[in-house]
């Protein structure tokens, strides 16, 4: 009993796998607990940039890019979407660390500029209220803005 396919039923099969293997890309990133240990790390560089010891203000974003690094490379390689679903690097693609990128450096400019008006406005301590700021808006925030980010470069990538 052998059925016959159709090119355009064919067709319309292929493109519908591919329509949902994009929407699976798209929705693929790191759990919460990577946001609150990016959270926990940024607090830490904060402090150690004003204890005003000059090894340590150098070597704490070294050891936390480091730590980083080990870290987002090991999720980003399980291509996490949710606890039980792993998805393979060719569906997920370079999206998941485009948008780690892109977000961190989002987060790095707005603790600078934190930090600056703090230290400008007198606070005594300014790399550790700015470090506070910009952990508790990755710890609570980090999820959704990849996801926003996500899909913001899907569709641009369409159009």
């Amino acid at each position: 009993m052998s059925e016959q396919t159709s090119a355009r039923e064919a067709r319309d099969a292929l493109d519908a796998v591919a329509g949902a293997r994009r929407e699976v890309a798209r929705e693929v990133g790191l759990p919460r607990a990577y946001w609150w240990t990016v959270a926990a790390g940024w607090i830490l560089v904060g402090v150690f940039s004003d204890l005003n010891n000059p090894w340590l203000i150098g070597a704490a974003p070294l050891a936390f890019g480091a730590g980083h690094a080990a870290l987002a490379g090991r999720l980003l390689s399980g291509r996490q979407r949710t606890r039980g679903l792993r998805v393979s690097a060719a569906v997920a693609g370079r999206r998941p660390a485009l948008v780690t990128i892109c977000l961190l450096a989002a987060l790095t400019v707005t603790t600078i500029a934190v930090a600056l008006a703090l230290h400008a406005d007198g606070m005594r301590h300014p790399s550790i209220g700015a470090a506070v700021l910009v952990a508790v808006l990755a710890a609570g925030a980090g999820p959704d803005l990849s996801r926003m980010l996500s899909r913001m470069l899907s569709r641009t990538r369409r159009a």
